[in-house]
């Protein structure tokens, strides 16, 4: 007896273990726009003394790891992507005015000795050694003549913002000098001390990034050439608790190697994220709860079993995303949810091909065809789930923010279903038809019956792609299809949303109902005629515009306040331009990547021919998709590229599902006619594609409705994409691939008959003579309903 079962069974129960434990001991990480925050990106750029690349951006890492540990944000984030940009993450800061002004200041600071005054403004840049004409700030209108740069702010040892105990009169920030900058220090203040008193000369400047922040005078009792000792001194200049405390972060935290640029800027409310957190979570509920009433109607107890081990999947998928401390977010979270819905897939096949081997040689011993189903369904699960992961690793390298998080959610929900279809539910299926009780009953498993699906096509016995003429058709319908969509795409062009355009985007809520036409005058009368106002969500406002900065979102709030009462920013999104034109780019990478990977992919695994088929149905479906967007008008953003690499996944998963079994049937009878062949493929695996579309838009359906406004669009497009996908699989691809065929055969194999032998079995549990139960059914038996 075969110990294969048992190993089985020790591995599903070690790793159902395993993940409960994981998910009872460990929480996990959500990301900024489920639990509100703000995310800056910020790019290094070269200054006139240091170049900015890998070492250079790591340095100012580690100033910006300071600062933003002086804000007292609880449990920020801060990390480098690629050589010159940083990440910085500020979890439950919904105002990022103030903290992308401290985070992203150079923060150079220097002290001078004042050398005179000047009426003039002098030149913006110093001279070599640092000396130059800045504006007074006790006397506007008035310049100081600032001598050569004396100290830097690598002398300071400690800042601290501190309350004025002499005067009461406000805020001070204390400095603290290393040994070297003190006697330094102390020689300034000596210097300065010898000029007669209320000359410009008895001043000492402070100055950060260029401005003068403070530049008292000596007092009388400091001696002339004796200085201030003690390796200390303080910076008045009437601040408040906020301002003393955001100027001591900055020099605590020392000067940045070289200068930043905000290119990126999120900020998501913490009331959306909860609504988001909650409607997701009910989509996925209810998707899940429709699905796994479907396949146990359909399959009964397979499909009650396959409905436990979907349960299972969702237990290990979190548990995976938990213990590799990957982010949560809101894409991630619908990546997720959509998962569940292909999981199905690789248990529909299993059940399927194990309905096919019962119907071709009944008998009693339920264990034979679900072991023979299980073992002729492998090659399709793996080449199906590898296509779905390619483009999904596609997203992980090349998309950016919170649609990052659903290629890794999408990558472990791909694996995940491959564990629990190939393992946990065989070790259940395995277990349940070794029962008397279900032997006894066979059409409790749902595999002795024929199906509704497949009852009807034996009745009907359709020809589908059999036909020439058939053929040309449903091709001249795709090209209409596609010219259609090429319209779109030409004559209304794609709204491209702010990550590939630069800009802003800020969403409003308002306590009281505003339409978009009073929106849109309260923006235009705020200064900004051109934005884009628009209703999103319940009752919100979404303003977008080329360039906004923080002073004028704020007045842009405070001109919608007048019809709309108390409003609160739910989401703010700032893409520079530099950063839009390259994700604009990568996305174009990442479709091209998508397609030339799975048509490599796919020629190694079939032949050329069918690949290339594959391929354009799969290209096929990209531009429907496109085009119906462009139609509707919908935004074309991230997340719809996250949509759109998905659809590519399961288009070419669809497909391959069809032409395995078209060369499973070839290596049988290899001279067998191949239009026949494919429509026989074709209506072989339909009660498949039915089944497993249907498992699929459950999720989708209920994503569209419950999920919220911001997954609405992303579920738009995949359900267009699975019921594109379904179509384009039978009358687009194999019809391609047939006419590939014909044009460039394939050479005669060098034994007939023998193929399944020699060139490789359709599947593990092939018999080597290529017999085929299903085909000994048909030739017994007319009139059961199987189709065969």
């Amino acid at each position: 007896m075969s110990r294969a079962p048992l190993w089985r069974a020790i591995v599903a129960l070690a790793v159902v273990a395993l993940s409960v434990y994981v998910a009872l001991t460990q929480s996990a990480r959500l990301g900024l726009d489920l639990r509100g925050g703000t995310q800056i990106v910020l790019e290094t750029k070269d200054s006139p003394t240091t170049k900015a690349d890998a070492e250079s951006t790591d340095r100012a890492l580690e100033v910006l790891r300071q600062r933003v540990d002086a804000l007292g944000v609880s449990e920020p984030g801060i990390a480098r992507s690629g050589e010159k940009r940083i990440i910085v993450e500020l979890p439950g800061v919904q105002d990022p005015r103030k903290a992308a002004e401290v985070i992203g200041r150079t923060a150079q600071l220097t002290v001078h000795p004042v050398t005179g005054e000047s009426a003039e403004k002098g030149t913006a840049k110093p001279a070599a050694d640092g000396s130059r004409t800045l504006p007074d700030p006790e006397r506007p209108g008035a310049y100081l003549t600032l001598g050569p740069t004396a100290l830097t702010g690598q002398g300071v040892k400690d800042a601290a913002a501190t309350l004025d105990q002499q005067s009461l009169a406000g805020w001070i920030v204390s400095l603290d000098f290393r040994k070297e900058a003190g006697d330094t220090w102390a020689r300034i203040t000596g210097d300065a001390a010898c000029a007669p008193q209320n000359a410009p000369e008895r001043r000492v400047a402070i100055t950060l990034d260029g401005k003068i922040i403070s530049a008292p005078g000596v007092n009388q009792g400091v001696a002339c050439k004796t200085g201030i000792t003690g390796g200390s001194t303080q910076i008045t200049g009437d601040f408040d608790q906020a301002e003393a405390r955001d100027l001591a972060a900055l020099v605590k935290g020392g000067a940045l190697p070289v200068p930043v640029d905000v290119v990126e800027q999120r900020t998501v409310g913490p009331t959306l994220g909860a609504d988001a957190i909650e409607a997701s979570t009910t989509a996925a509920l209810i998707g899940i709860a429709l699905t796994a009433l479907f396949i146990t109607v359909v399959y009964r107890l397979m499909g009650a079993l396959a409905a436990l081990a979907l349960a299972l999947y969702g237990l290990i998928s979190y548990a995976a995303l938990v213990a590799l401390g990957a982010t949560l977010t809101l894409p991630g979270l619908a990546g997720f949810v959509l998962a569940i819905g292909m999981a199905v897939d690789a248990n529909v096949l299993v059940f399927e091909r194990a309905r096919e081997e019962y119907l071709g040689v009944r008998s009693t011993d339920l264990a034979k065809p679900v072991r023979t189903g299980f073992a002729k369904a492998w090659s399709a699960v793996v080449d199906s789930n590898v296509t779905t992961l390619l483009a999904a690793g596609l997203l992980f390298f090349f998309a950016t923010g919170p649609v990052k998080g659903f290629g890794v959610t999408l990558s472990i929900g791909v694996l995940a279903s491959m564990v629990t279809a190939l393992v946990i539910t065989r070790v259940l299926a395995d277990f349940a038809v070794g029962r008397g009780f279900v032997r006894k009953r066979p059409a409790l498993t749902g595999i002795a019956s024929t199906g509704r699906v497949r009852a009807w096509l034996a009745r009907r016995k359709p020809n589908l792609v059999g036909h020439r003429r058939q053929r040309r058709r449903w091709l001249g319908a795709s090209a209409v299809l596609v010219a259609v969509a090429v319209a779109g795409i030409a004559l209304r062009g794609l709204e491209f949303g702010v990550e590939f355009t630069g800009g802003r985007l800020v969403e409003y809520s308002t306590s009281r109902p505003v339409d978009a036409d009073t929106a849109r005058g309260a923006v235009s009368d705020a200064g900004f005629p051109r934005a884009v106002v628009q209703e999103s969500g319940d009752g919100d406002i979404t303003v977008r515009t080329e360039r906004l900065t923080d002073a004028e979102q704020q007045r842009v709030k405070s001109a919608l306040e007048r019809p709309g009462g108390t409003v609160t920013v739910e989401r703010d999104e700032m893409i520079g331009p530099s950063l839009g034109n390259e994700l604009r780019q990568k996305a174009l990478i990442a479709l091209g990547i998508a397609v030339a990977a799975q048509l490599i992919y796919l020629s190694v695994r079939f032949r050329w021919t069918l690949a290339a088929a594959a391929v354009s149905a799969m290209v096929h479906d990209v531009l429907l998709v496109v085009g119906l967007f462009a139609w509707l008008g919908k935004p074309v953003d991230s997340v719809f590229l996250a949509a759109l690499l998905t659809v590519i996944g399961y288009s070419v998963n669809d497909t391959v599902v069809v032409f395995d079994r078209v060369r499973e049937v070839r290596r049988r009878d290899p001279r067998g006619d191949l239009a026949a062949t494919a429509n026989h493929a074709v209506v072989q695996t339909l009660p498949r594609t039915v089944n497993t579309g249907m498992g699929a838009l459950f999720i989708l359906t209920a994503l569209a409705v419950l999920g919220g406004d911001s997954l609405a669009d992303f579920s738009l497009a995949l359900i267009a994409g699975v019921l594109i996908g379904m179509a384009s699989t039978v009358f687009t691809a194999v019809p391609i691939a047939v006419a590939l065929e014909r044009r460039n055969p394939a050479p005669p194999p060098s034994r007939p008959g023998r193929s399944g032998r020699s060139g490789g079995s359709g599947g593990p549990g092939e018999a080597a003579d290529g017999y085929s139960p299903l085909e000994a059914r048909r030739r017994r038996e007319r009139g059961t309903g199987a189709v065969v």
